[in-house]
């Protein structure tokens, strides 16, 4: 298991625990406030108890650093403790730290997108889910013959299996609608963004990098 955390998969671990933190000590009030302001809303506005909501450009970002339960964030922070220092060692602290970005804004792209075209609703999003399904993706597609070992049941596989299963699942379950209110389609956004940036820095896209990732 990961131990020595490099900086930038640290400073995400305790940056998403100490948001949450704060949404529970703050209350219903202000805990309600942080979501109307920084979770991910549709695009347009409209009125609720709370206040006028709506998107606002810095929620692209901002809806992936709170969480909507203990268990929510639980997950999502085992994961990153699992598979961010891995791939934060061998990107770099910068690249990782653009990478899980770019993965955290695909993934409100995509959640976006299925609730202007076809879902509808007016609903907030929250979670980590994105960037950590990103770096789930890069482990699979930079460590593909690593055995993961699932909990239930305790069955180890490679990487690339894992990580091609579980992308199947989240498709089957975001097109069927099972376990409505969790954004299936915003992990598999997370997962396309990662994909394409870890294309672009293999030199695999037509604008190329400025350095190769050869791994």
């Amino acid at each position: 298991m990961p131990t020595n955390l490099p900086p930038v998969t640290l400073a995400l671990l305790l940056s998403n625990v100490g948001i949450y933190l704060l949404q529970m000590a703050g209350g219903d009030v202000f805990g309600d406030e942080l979501v109307r302001l920084f979770a991910l809303w549709p695009l347009g506005h409209a009125m609720t108890n709370q206040g006028p909501v709506g998107f606002e450009l810095w929620q692209l970002v901002s809806y992936g650093f709170l969480h909507g339960s203990p268990s929510h964030l639980l997950f999502n922070m085992l994961a990153l403790w699992m598979f961010g220092g891995a791939i934060e060692r061998l990107f770099g602290s910068r690249p990782f730290a653009t990478y899980y970005l770019v993965c955290v804004i695909g993934a409100a792209v995509a959640q976006l997108a299925v609730i202007a075209w076809f879902t509808g609703g007016f609903y907030p999003t929250v979670g980590a889910s994105g960037g950590v399904f990103g770096l789930l993706l890069a482990f699979g597609m930079m460590y593909p013959h690593e055995r993961i070992m699932l909990i239930f049941p305790p069955i180890p596989m490679p990487a690339w299996v894992f990580v091609t299963g579980y992308g199947v699942i989240e498709l089957v379950l975001g097109v069927t609608g099972t376990q409505a209110g969790v954004a299936h389609f915003a992990h598999l956004g997370g997962m396309a963004a990662g994909f394409v940036m870890i294309q672009y820095w293999r030199g695999r896209l037509p604008i190329k990098p400025r350095r190769i990732l050869t791994r």
